[in-house]
């Protein structure tokens, strides 16, 4: 698949079957993402793959979270919401948490390593893609939670930017309509 084809064709698919995926074409697509641009060649990455029951212990942290200061009353009043929550995991065979790693060096902007972490998403959303798979980038106020943090034991510096989630596509959604070039760019020549 060409790469422009790749870009315009690839969508975000929520909605995978739970056939596992290959393992080697997982690491195509963590190889893709640490090809990604970095300043200072600082490679600021940090992926951790979840299959299987990993994905139920990161269910059971989503759903510590989102109970956080309920009372047990709350808790039972909400217990199908809580459930809910808990099983967002197991909507793909693989869920790939992704971190940043900034580093020490004074000359490196720690939103340059986030930038970079973000290309190198990119890259692997793209190559999940050419390579058949459906996959999404999920983010929300849980991912930056410090209990998320303490499940993956990321240090005092590194953060949780989101989570890939990687299967086999069950549908394939529509091309979306993108605002025209014009209203989002400008060309200056003086």
């Amino acid at each position: 698949m060409e790469v422009k084809d790749a870009i315009r064709s690839r969508r975000s698919i929520g909605k995978v079957s739970e056939t596992m995926p290959d393992p080697q074409l997982i690491e195509k697509v963590l190889e893709a993402a640490r090809w990604a641009p970095n300043h200072h060649m600082t490679q600021p990455w940090k992926f951790f793959v979840l299959t299987g029951d990993a994905r139920v212990r990161l269910g059971r942290v989503l759903r510590e979270i989102k109970a956080e200061g309920w009372t047990e009353e709350e808790r039972q009043a909400q217990a199908e919401s809580l459930e809910r929550e808990e099983r967002k995991p197991l909507r793909a065979p693989v869920v790939i948490a992704v971190a940043v790693t900034p580093s020490d060096d004074p000359k490196v902007e720690e939103i340059e390593e986030i930038c970079a972490v973000a290309a190198g998403v990119q890259n692997g959303l793209l190559t999940a893609h050419a390579l058949g798979l459906g996959a999404i980038w999920r983010t929300g106020k849980p991912t930056y939670h410090p209990r998320m943090k303490e499940f993956f034991q990321l240090g005092e510096r590194q953060t949780l930017l989101g989570f890939l989630y990687i299967g086999y596509p069950s549908v394939l959604p529509k091309e979306r309509p993108r605002a025209p070039m014009e209203e989002k760019v400008e060309w200056w020549d003086h």
